[in-house]
C-alpha cells in the first residue's frame, strides 16, 4: 500500500483494491460509480443506516480500495474501542476501521461503500480525502442515508425526506421546513463539498418512530434501501429480502408488546395515528396544517415506552429486538 497524495496522508490504498477499481473504469461501457456511505456516531434513529451496511457487507462480496488512519481520526477516550481480557491477559483489540469498499450488486454492477466510525476530528481534511478519491475513481454519484426519530406511528408507512442536489430521484417527498441550523455531521460536510465541487450528492433519511428510536427498526431500512436502489438503479434483493424479513417480525414484536402493555403507552400511538392521518388528510386537501392534537412530547412518550419495557424485564420477559434500549 502507498499513502495518498495529499500531505494529511489520511487514508492509503490498498493495491489489489485500486487495481480492481482502475480494471472497472477502464471499461469502455462503464458511467461511473456510485458511492455510498454512512458512519457511525452520528443520529441513527433505527439504527436504519448502520442495518443496510451491515447487511450489504453480509451479502456481496467485496474489496478493500482504500483505509483511513483511524488513530488520527477517532477519540478513542470519546468511544473506547472493546478489547477482550481472558484469564490473564489481554487477547485482541477491535480495531476501528474506516475503509472504502469495492462491491457489486446482484447483476454485477459495481459500486463503492465508505462506512466506520465518524471522524471525531479534521472534519474539512477528511472531507478532502473523500473528494480526492471521489475525483481518482470516477465516482458520478454520491449517496447518504439515516434515521431520525418523528413523532410518527410505526403503523404508518414510513415517511423519507431527500436532500442534496439529486432530490429528483425521490420524487414525491415534500420539505420538511424552509431552513434550520442543526448540529453538523461529517456525512453532511461530505454532501455539501461534494455538492460545491460539482458531483451528484443524495441524501436519504427515513422517518423513525420516537418511541423505538433507540432500537433496530428494520422498516427505516427497507425504505430507504428502497429509494437508494431506485435513484441509482443498483440491484440488492438480498439486501431488501433479509431487511423486510426483519421488518416483519420487528412490527410483530411491536404489536405483542403494544397488546400486553398499559394504557398510556396504547393512547399515545392511537393519538400519534390520529395526527398522521389528520395531517395526510391535510396534505391531500394542499394544506399542511391539521387541527390540533394534544400529543405527548417525545421524550414523553420515550418514557412511557421504555417504561413498559423495563417492567416487562424486572417481570423475567424479553424485551425483544424491537422496542429495547441500546
Amino acid at each position: 500500500m502507498h499513502a495518498s497524495h495529499s500531505g494529511q496522508k489520511m487514508y492509503t490504498w490498498d493495491e489489489s483494491g485500486l487495481e480492481a477499481v482502475d480494471a472497472v473504469i477502464e471499461d469502455p461501457d462503464g458511467a461511473g460509480l456510485v458511492m455510498l456511505y454512512h458512519f457511525q456516531g452520528y443520529m441513527d434513529a433505527g439504527e436504519a443506516g448502520e442495518q443496510i451496511v451491515d447487511r450489504l457487507k453480509a451479502s456481496q462480496p467485496y474489496v478493500t480500495v482504500a483505509r483511513f488512519d483511524t488513530d488520527r481520526l477517532v477519540d478513542y477516550r470519546a468511544r473506547r474501542p472493546a478489547m477482550t481480557f481472558r484469564r490473564d491477559r489481554w487477547v485482541s483489540y477491535d480495531t476501528p476501521r474506516l475503509e472504502l469498499l469495492l462491491m457489486r450488486d446482484a447483476t454485477g454492477v459495481p459500486f463503492l461503500l465508505l462506512s466506520g466510525p465518524e471522524p471525531d476530528v479534521q472534519w474539512e481534511g477528511f472531507t478532502e480525502a473523500v473528494r480526492e478519491i471521489t475525483g481518482r475513481l470516477d465516482v458520478r454519484m454520491a449517496v447518504n442515508f439515516h434515521g431520525i426519530p418523528m413523532g410518527v406511528p410505526h403503523t404508518r408507512p414510513v415517511g423519507l425526506t431527500p436532500h442534496g442536489t439529486r432530490t429528483d430521484l425521490v420524487p414525491g417527498h415534500r420539505p420538511l421546513f424552509e431552513e434550520a441550523e442543526v448540529p453538523g455531521s461529517a456525512a453532511g460536510l461530505i454532501e455539501l463539498r461534494l455538492a460545491e465541487a460539482g458531483l451528484d450528492v443524495l441524501g436519504v433519511v427515513a422517518h423513525v418512530p420516537h418511541y423505538v428510536a433507540r432500537s433496530s427498526y428494520p422498516d427505516a431500512a427497507v425504505v430507504i434501501v428502497d429509494a437508494v436502489t431506485s435513484a441509482t438503479g443498483l440491484v440488492l434483493p438480498e439486501v431488501a429480502h433479509a431487511l423486510r424479513t426483519e421488518a416483519l417480525k420487528t412490527q410483530d414484536e411491536i404489536e405483542r408488546q403494544l397488546a400486553e402493555g398499559d394504557d398510556d403507552l396504547v393512547s399515545v400511538v392511537r393519538g400519534l395515528e390520529q395526527q398522521y392521518d389528520a395531517l395526510a388528510g391535510a396534505e391531500t386537501r394542499g394544506s399542511l396544517v391539521a387541527e390540533p392534537s394534544e400529543l405527548p412530547s417525545a421524550d414523553e412518550l420515550g418514557a412511557v415506552f421504555e417504561r413498559f419495557l423495563a417492567e416487562r424485564e424486572g417481570e423475567g420477559g424479553s424485551a425483544g429486538g424491537a422496542g429495547a434500549g441500546r
